[in-house]
Parts: C-alpha cells; structure tokens; sequence
C-alpha cells in the first residue's frame, strides 16, 4: 500500500538535537512495548486497572502496573484512590497525556496498516 509522503520538516533535525538526552528519555517512555497501548485504551475516559489490563491482554500485571506508574510519572496519567469498599483505583489521561493521545492513535494505525508489508519484508530479508 502506497502512503504519501509527508511534506519535509526542515526543523526536525535542529529539534532533535536540541535536548538530545530529553528527546531520548521521552521517546524511551512513549516507544516502550507497553505505553502507546495503555494510552490508547485509555482515549478520554477513566478505567480501573483490570478494566485496562483485560484490554491491553496479554500484558502481565505486573508489567501494566510498572507502564501506569511511568506514565504517571511523566505526568500522562493520574491514579485516583476511591475510598470505597472494596478501594477502587482509576486511571485517566492528564491534559499531557491528552495532547499526545492523537499520536499514539496514528502510530498505532500506521503499525496496523503496515503490519503485513513490514512481515513480508522480514520474510523476504530473513530468506537472503
């Protein structure tokens, strides 16, 4: 399948070496297995860990719970304690994690586009 080419941006390169080492940690944080799927599944709405867990299957628990707290900690989700019997936990996208919701949809469409073109040359990489 054919994807136009985007127009060029002669600013790219600048910003990416401006701030290398914060360019990096971030794109650490975002390109991780697990975290573009998270806040996808997280879109604008709140959801309780097992909600999110049964959606991002077959992410373990322990995996979606170390994702959540570094996105938490980069300020993209908040975790909020309900006092309730039994406690309830929610997790939702901050104003942050918002602004790079549309991103991690279209990287995630684009994966899903070019999924079979990107298997077929593996194959045919892999069989030189």
């Amino acid at each position: 399948m054919a994807h136009p080419i985007p127009p060029v941006d002669d600013t790219a390169p600048a910003l990416c070496g401006q701030g290398r080492e914060l360019v990096r940690d971030v794109l650490e944080r975002i390109g991780d297995k697990w975290s573009v799927v998270i806040i996808c599944q997280l879109g604008h709405t709140t959801k309780r860990f097992n909600e999110l867990r049964r959606l991002s299957e077959p992410i373990t628990q322990r995996m979606l719970s170390a994702t959540l707290q570094g996105l938490e900690r980069d300020g993209l989700v908040t975790r909020t304690l309900r006092d309730t019997k039994p406690l309830r936990v929610d997790y939702a996208l901050t104003p942050r994690g918002l602004s790079l919701l549309a991103v991690a949809q279209n990287l995630a469409r684009w994966a899903v586009d070019n999924a079979a073109g990107i298997q077929d040359s593996r194959t045919a990489f892999d069989a030189r």
